[in-house]
């Protein structure tokens, strides 16, 4: 084999290695049934917007034996909405949530989580739809095809709700939507409560690793170029 062409292969090959570890390890769970990981992972988690009458909070919380503890807060709203009753109880950066409304968390690797919104004395609602009393799904999990079905939810019952789940592939490919539902008006279900993004984060070592490769396959390419102009 042309050794040339042996040294261009071979840098693309470790190229490609590099990019496919920059990612993130995949979740063991990231859902309706809970939060978890296989190593530590960074999450960075924006918020998007509210349509519940509660002055409500997002918070990270550590389950052991079924029972979930608040470890950190995300977001909190400050006041109910933007303006009381007005465009359904719209809650949004930098009126109702203050802040840069983006925070990055990172889960520790083999412990259990769960997101819960907290909306005070109407109680919380978690994620991880067992620790809800009565086991119902308060939450919702996907990808942009999630965010569309809730806009055509506007008020009413978010109808095919059991279908999102899980968010385990949109959060290493581009990012997870979550939407909370919460206790208030008649448990109406349109999952509109409490809306926020989450992208896990590369490790920052890896990325360092991948634009070696990547300059490694460059030079690799330089030098063969080179090599053709001479002859």
């Amino acid at each position: 084999m042309n050794t040339k062409f042996l040294s261009a292969l071979t840098a693309t090959a470790a190229a490609t290695a590099l990019f496919s570890a920059a990612a993130p390890a995949q979740a063991a769970s990231f859902g309706t049934t809970g939060i978890s990981f296989q190593q530590d992972t960074s999450v960075k988690f924006n918020f998007l917007g509210t349509r519940g009458m509660y002055q409500s909070s997002l918070g990270i919380y550590d389950v052991k034996d079924s029972m979930p503890t608040l470890i950190q807060t995300l977001f909190s709203e400050t006041k109910r909405s933007d303006n009381g009753r007005q465009n359904e109880w719209r809650g949004s950066l930098g009126n109702t949530v203050l802040g840069s409304g983006e925070v990055v968390f990172t889960f520790l690797a083999n412990k259990i989580y769960t997101l819960g919104l907290n909306s005070g004395d109407d109680g919380s609602v978690y994620s991880t739809s067992t620790l809800n009393n009565g086991g119902p799904q308060q939450a919702v999990f996907g990808d942009q095809s999630l965010l569309k079905a809730l806009s055509l939810a506007s008020t009413t019952r978010l109808q095919n709700a059991g279908q999102f789940t899980d968010g385990v592939s949109a959060l290493f490919n581009g990012g997870a939507l979550i939407s909370f539902d919460d206790r208030g008006n008649g448990k109406d279900t349109d999952f509109q409560d409490f809306t926020v993004t989450a992208e896990a984060v590369p490790e920052p070592m890896t990325m360092t690793g991948l634009a070696l490769g990547l300059g490694g396959l460059v030079a690799a390419r330089r030098r063969r170029r080179g090599s053709n102009t001479a002859s």
